[in-house]
């Protein structure tokens, strides 16, 4: 099922059933993908950016879901597979581009493109793909070149719950202290599940 091309709307079926049983069992810390998609949907509007970037495609669903609510989405993809099925997917899109590879050497060319702020959507579960021990650097290493490039970005990182503090892998707050330390002008949290990055108050 999941080689066929209706893998992808076959999943997102199952995000409604998904939503009402998190809502059923008190909102706990995971958060369903509709709660994810309506997150990156306000942060996108409450900052009035245009520009969304997504690490992590796999099936495209963020990026099927916010087709209609930026201008440009640029979404990076490990997986050749995933990817080449997304760029195919997307190809009617011309404000859609997908991106194949290690995030770490896709990211500096993403950002070169850039024009003003954009919303980076970043996969904390990335450190585990396809079964294989993940590189605990390479959010430390996304974060760095994101927060230093010249536009005031704002950072939505999935599955805060991966950063375990454990086997290499930093904490949330590790993370947290790093970021607020480093550049001191960002604020870090958590809300379910998703650690929200963003230009304190008094330094925008």
């Amino acid at each position: 099922m999941q080689r066929t091309p209706f893998y992808g709307a076959y999943k997102a079926l199952g995000h409604y059933p998904d939503y009402w049983y998190w809502i059923l069992r008190g909102r706990p810390s995971r958060s369903p993908h509709l709660l994810k998609q309506k997150v990156v949907r306000e942060y996108g509007e409450k900052f009035g950016l245009e520009t969304l970037v997504e690490t992590g495609t796999y099936y495209g669903e963020m990026v099927a879901a916010m087709t209609g609510h930026f201008d440009r989405i640029c979404s990076i993809e490990f997986v050749p597979e995933l990817a080449e099925r997304a760029t195919r997917k997307f190809a009617p899109y011309s404000h859609v581009r997908i991106f194949c590879g290690d995030s770490r050497a896709v990211m500096p060319d993403v950002l070169a493109l850039l024009q003003g702020p954009a919303l980076f959507w970043l996969d904390a579960g990335y450190y585990g793909w396809v079964g294989k021990q993940g590189d605990q650097q390479r959010l430390s290493a996304e974060l760095e070149m994101i927060l230093t490039h010249p536009y005031p970005h704002v950072i939505l990182l999935d599955d805060a719950r991966g950063l375990t503090g454990r086997d290499g892998i930093p904490s949330v707050a590790d993370v947290k202290t790093y970021v607020e330390s480093k550049f001191p002008q960002r604020i870090v949290e958590v809300k379910y599940d998703i650690m929200r990055i963003t230009l304190r108050t008094d330094a925008a």
